[in-house]
C-alpha cells in the first residue's frame, strides 16, 4: 500500500508524498485524472516550453482536472515538487487521486491563485516553473448544476469556489443597467451591451432571474433576429462575462502574474494559455513590459535609464493547438500559449 505524509494547514493546504503503485499487467494507460478522458490542451506544447526536470519545483496555478499537472509531474521525480492551487474544491478531490500515481512531492492550495502566490511568496518559495491554464475548466462546464453554461437549464451560479458568497444570479439581480452594460462590454466584449442589459433590468422586475434558460431567453430577446441565428450562441459572451466578474478573473490574473514571477529563479519560465483576447492580451503585455530594454525617450542620443531585460520571451507569437487537436477537442480552438524566461541582470544580482 502506498503512504502518504498529510499536513493540513489553516485548511487550505495539502501535502502529499507519494509512492506509486505498480502497474497491473495489462491495464491499459490512464489519461486523466478522472478516468473520463479529459485532454488537458497544448499539454505538449506547455511541458516543452518549460523545460523541466527531474528535482524541479514548478508551481500549478490552475489544477482543475489536473490534466497539465500530471503531464509536468511525471517528469519530475522523486526529488521534485509540485504545488497545484485551485480555489474549486472539486478540484482537490482530483488532486488526491493523483497523489497516489505519482512519485514527486506533491502539494496542494485551495485558494484563489493571487492569494495561494503570495502566500508562496511569504514562505519565500523559489520555482523553476509556473503556468496557468485560465479560464473556467472542463469539469466546472460540464457539471451542469453549477450554472457555467448556457447549453442546460440549471440554477445561476457560475462560482468557481462554490463556497464564495457572490453567485451569478445575486450579480444579475442587484447590478444597475449601467453595470449590467459595462460588464457585459468589458468582459463580454458583447456589441449588444446597452440593450441586453436593458432586456435583463426589465425582466427581472416581472419576476427574478433565477436559471440559465430565464437569463438566456432575455438575453436573446435583447438581441436582433439576423445574429441570434447567425453563428455561435446568442448568449455566449454574456455568459463570459458574467462568470468573469463574478469570480473576480481578471483582477485575479493581474494580481498574480507579477506574484509568480517573484517566485522564479533566474532561468526559471512563466507560461500561460488563454482562451479569450482579455486574458491573452494581459499575459503578452506582461511579458512585453518585462521584455524591454532601454525606455529612454528616442530623442535621446544615448541610454542613460540603464533598463535591462528581465524576461526572455519564448514565443514571440502565441502557439496555437494545432488541427488535429483543434479536431480532436473544439474547446481548444481558441486557445493561445505564451511563455517568457526569466534572466538575471547583466551586472548580476545586487
Amino acid at each position: 500500500m502506498p503512504t502518504a505524509l498529510l499536513d493540513r494547514a489553516a485548511g487550505a493546504t495539502l501535502l502529499a508524498r507519494r509512492t506509486r503503485p505498480p502497474a497491473r499487467a495489462g491495464a491499459p494507460a490512464d489519461r486523466g485524472t478522472d478516468g473520463g478522458g479529459h485532454v488537458p490542451v497544448m499539454a505538449g506544447e506547455l511541458v516543452s516550453l518549460l523545460g523541466t526536470g527531474a528535482g524541479d519545483t514548478v508551481v500549478d496555478c490552475t489544477f482543475g482536472d489536473g490534466g497539465h499537472a500530471r503531464a509536468v509531474a511525471e517528469r519530475l521525480g522523486p526529488r521534485g515538487t509540485l504545488i497545484a492551487i485551485d480555489r474549486d474544491p472539486v478540484a482537490q478531490k482530483r488532486f488526491e487521486r493523483l497523489a497516489d500515481e505519482l512519485t514527486c512531492a506533491l502539494r496542494f492550495i485551495r485558494s484563489p491563485y493571487a492569494q495561494a502566490l503570495a502566500q508562496l511568496g511569504d514562505e519565500g518559495v523559489v520555482a523553476d516553473a509556473v503556468y496557468f491554464d485560465l479560464g473556467v475548466s472542463s469539469m466546472q462546464v460540464d457539471t451542469r448544476e453549477r450554472g457555467f453554461s448556457y447549453s442546460y437549464d440549471a440554477p445561476l451560479d457560475m462560482r468557481m469556489d462554490p463556497e464564495q458568497e457572490l453567485t451569478a444570479r445575486e450579480f444579475v439581480a442587484n447590478a444597475d443597467e449601467r453595470q449590467l452594460a459595462r460588464v457585459l462590454r468589458d468582459y463580454g466584449e458583447e456589441r449588444y451591451a446597452t440593450p441586453i442589459a436593458r432586456a435583463i433590468v426589465r425582466r427581472r422586475a416581472e419576476a427574478p432571474i433565477e436559471t440559465t434558460l430565464q437569463l438566456v431567453e432575455a438575453i436573446s430577446a435583447a438581441v436582433p433576429a439576423p445574429v441570434r441565428f447567425a453563428g455561435g450562441h446568442p448568449a455566449k459572451r454574456s455568459f463570459q462575462a458574467l462568470r468573469i466578474a463574478v469570480n473576480d478573473e481578471l483582477g485575479q490574473l493581474d494580481a498574480a502574474l507579477p506574484l509568480a514571477w517573484q517566485l522564479l529563479r533566474d532561468g526559471g519560465v512563466l507560461a500561460a494559455i488563454s482562451f479569450h483576447s482579455l486574458e491573452d492580451r494581459r499575459v503578452k503585455r506582461f511579458i512585453g513590459e518585462l521584455a524591454r530594454g532601454c525606455v529612454c525617450p528616442p530623442e535621446l542620443p544615448v541610454c542613460v535609464c540603464g533598463h535591462e531585460p528581465e524576461a526572455q520571451p519564448l514565443t514571440p507569437r502565441p502557439l496555437t493547438p494545432s488541427e488535429d487537436e483543434r479536431d480532436a477537442n473544439p474547446r481548444a480552438a481558441s486557445a493561445k500559449l505564451r511563455a517568457a524566461r526569466k534572466i538575471a541582470p547583466a551586472g548580476g544580482r545586487s
